[in-house]
């Protein structure tokens, strides 16, 4: 039986970002700011969301991006890119692109949807179904 990762073991990495949780995410870790899945662990590498911009800088460090098997043949490559080599010596900077990674994924359409669906949560039943009435309203062409 193998021993469970220490869910701490990045803390001293992300202490100028601030805290972070881990969870298990398929074969990996799943690592998050609050409720927002920012980055994930496989073996030994961290990997962070990206989009059409901050790909850029992860390019022009040599990162690569998470890639994995559909159906056992078909190669599907993420927009999930490879933290550079020197970044883990340098949480200062780290900080940053974890920062960039943060607006990425809670700029993502399910981040979106699972925070307006927390919001909904709060309200009363009666002004949840007056909200889903006027969404539903806006989608509808008139």
């Amino acid at each position: 039986m193998t021993a469970k990762p220490d869910p701490r073991r990045f803390d001293d990495l992300f202490y100028e970002f601030g805290a972070i949780s881990l969870r298990r995410f398929f074969g990996g870790e799943g690592i998050y700011a609050g409720s927002v899945m920012i980055g994930m662990v496989f073996g030994d590498t961290v990997y962070f969301k990206t989009d059409d911009e901050t790909i850029k800088a992860f390019r022009k460090e040599g990162s690569k991006p998470f890639t994995f098997k559909k159906r056992g043949t078909e190669i599907i490559e993420t927009t999930w890119f490879s933290l550079p080599d020197r970044l883990y010596d340098d949480p200062e900077e780290l900080a940053h692109w974890a920062r960039d990674a943060l607006k990425v994924a809670s700029a993502s359409p399910q981040a979106v949807k699972k925070a307006r669906k927390a919001a909904d949560a709060k309200l009363s039943r009666r002004e949840r179904q007056t909200r889903q009435r006027k969404r539903a309203a806006a989608r509808t062409p008139g």
